[in-house]
């Protein structure tokens, strides 16, 4: 005779089948397509205990589709690094028809800019939690481009997702975990681990000194030029251009 399940068990079991339900309905239909009867039909639950649980057919896709990361500022450049393998080695196929769908659906794109908008806070809040040094502003408070800093980590890692799975850029299958190690990963990180507020020496800013500008090509004055070494050219130019008009 088996042991009936606990109420726990139960919710769990109940919340892994519409889970499941709902990566295959958002796979299948799209996040347009699907919506939470079926779900709730291919989970053998009732729509009702769907939407007690999550709210929203969003809230739902965000749930069973999005993956959530979450980070405590520890090791933050293996942090980085593990997300990006994840996201170069493949996509769930709802998470795909998400991205495709996106600029297109303004529903779509809701649910990714919301979810990219709490991955930029988590970043953000991890960064924070963190008594290193970078962390702090020159004043010793919370540096205030932590959340810059956290959207742009976050914008490149999309950006380099879906170049890869998204528009085709099949060079990128070869960003093995060593690449990402010795090339991204150090990138990323110097988004996370950089002083506040500092601007490189070279550079024009409030500190350093000033990058002296290139000249506009076709526009240098050589060295040995002077202005008066230009004159009797230009002079000598125009009386050139001259005679060939009178030669027409």
């Amino acid at each position: 005779m088996s042991t009936p399940k606990s109420r726990a068990a139960q919710r769990a079991d109940s919340t892994e089948r519409i889970l499941g339900a709902a990566q295959a309905e958002f796979a299948e239909r799209g996040l347009s397509g699907a919506t939470i009867r079926a779900i709730a039909r291919r989970a053998g639950v009732d729509a009702s205990l769907v939407i007690q649980r999550y709210g929203s057919k969003e809230k739902l896709f965000a749930e069973a589709v999005l993956p959530a990361v979450e980070h405590d500022g520890s090791d933050a450049e293996r942090h980085l690094a593990d997300v990006l393998d994840a996201r170069i080695r493949g996509l769930a196929a709802a998470t795909e028809a998400l991205l495709r769908s996106a600029p297109t659906s303004p529903e779509a794109a809701d649910v990714m800019r919301d979810y990219l908008i709490g991955r930029v806070e988590r970043l953000r809040d991890a960064r924070r939690r963190t008594d290193a040094p970078e962390a702090r502003s020159t004043d010793g408070g919370p540096d205030p481009e932590d959340e810059l800093r956290a959207a742009l980590i976050v914008s490149s890692i999309l950006g380099v997702t879906m170049a890869r799975h998204i528009f085709g850029l099949d060079i990128l299958e070869r960003l093995d975990r060593p690449m990402i190690d010795r090339v991204v990963a150090p990138w990323l990180a110097g988004l996370w681990d950089a002083a506040p507020s500092a601007v490189p020496t070279g550079t024009t800013g409030t500190t350093g000194s000033a990058q002296p500008q290139r000249p506009i090509p076709g526009t240098e004055e050589h060295d040995h030029d002077t202005p008066d070494d230009r004159r009797p050219r230009q002079r000598g130019d125009q009386h050139d251009a001259a005679e060939r008009a009178d030669d027409l």
